[in-house]
């Protein structure tokens, strides 16, 4: 299993990000995650950077970690060619470390061009095809492709990395590992769910699977809790709200059902190392293979030091 730390676009300010990517390259894990948002979940988090800008300071801060996003959506908000684009230019400047996430979405982040949201089954297509889009453009020289949802017309990517990057697909539903098992580099999932996992390999998907642990790291579990149900109460949001609710405002009126014990298992909380251990042994009992850890909270580099003194070591 290895160890990664997952940089939160929605929590952090742009500089912030660059600052906790140095160091965790600097406590030793080898690879970070970082979210692509147009909007926040919820306004406490407060942020929500341009992830290209901030990957090319990234790109030229940090030396060995290798840097992925979860998730691009190349869907609606940001042209497949144009996502192919950033996305060749963050493999030249973090070679041979970045790796493109992609996955179908939220209406939260793809409403803002007045776009209509797809249905789900919808989505699994639109992603298809913007992945086989994505992959023709980094091939290099002239390209054109009119597909039944895309058009580009004649382009070429002139800066090209040596080799293209990963293309790790996230998948939570059967129909999307399906998807993912059968055009991914890789397999992303935010729960330690193993049927997913297995119909992602079924599907003759190979390759890192990736996970994550969200907690709250502190002194004062109670305290602790407190804070991850403030910042991060879409977190106990079941169905398919994550998918469907537009705005940051639609999740807080919907997270008033949220109860701070209705997280409590699903979060590693606390300064005991042993909490976060169990909750990345989950990942690890269900075949993953990298799983990167998100704090929510202000003191992201004391975090980053906890994982690398005590929590590393426990495992």
């Amino acid at each position: 299993m290895e160890l990664g730390y997952w940089l939160s676009s929605e929590e952090h300010a742009p500089r912030e990000l660059v600052a906790y990517a140095r160091a965790a390259e600097d406590a030793g894990l080898a690879h970070a995650v970082i979210s692509d948002h147009f909007h926040p979940w919820v306004d406490a988090q407060g942020e929500s950077a341009f992830v290209w800008g901030v990957l090319g300071a990234i790109g030229a801060t940090t030396q060995r970690i290798t840097v992925g996003t979860g998730v691009t959506c190349p869907l609606i908000r940001i042209h497949p060619a144009i996502v192919a684009q950033a996305a060749a230019t963050s493999a030249c400047l973090l070679p041979g470390r970045f790796f493109l996430g992609v996955g179908t979405g939220e209406n939260l982040n793809e409403h803002v061009t007045g776009a209509k949201w797809p249905a789900p089954d919808e989505r699994l297509e639109l992603l298809e095809e913007a992945v086989e889009a994505i992959r023709m453009l980094w091939e290099g020289g002239y390209q054109t492709h009119r597909g039944k949802h895309y058009t580009v017309e004649q382009a070429r990517l002139y800066t090209l990395p040596d080799e293209p990057p990963p293309i790790v697909v996230a998948a939570s539903q059967e129909k999307a590992a399906e998807l993912a098992g059968r055009i991914g580099d890789g397999y992303m999932n935010v729960a330690p769910d193993e049927d997913t996992l297995k119909t992602y390999e079924k599907s003759g998907g190979k390759g890192p699977k990736h996970g994550k642990v969200t907690g709250c790291w502190g002194p004062d579990r109670g305290k602790a809790l407190a804070q991850a149900h403030e910042r991060w109460p879409n977190m106990g949001l079941g169905g398919a709200l994550s998918q469907e609710l537009a705005l940051p405002r639609d999740f807080e009126a919907a997270a008033q059902t949220v109860r701070p014990e209705d997280l409590e298992d699903s979060l590693a909380l606390g300064d005991d190392p042993q909490a976060w251990v169990e909750q990345i042994r989950k990942y690890a009992d269900a075949g993953f293979t990298h799983v990167a850890l998100h704090h929510i909270g202000d003191d992201q580099e004391g975090f980053i030091r906890f994982v690398q003194q005590e929590v590393a070591p426990s495992l």
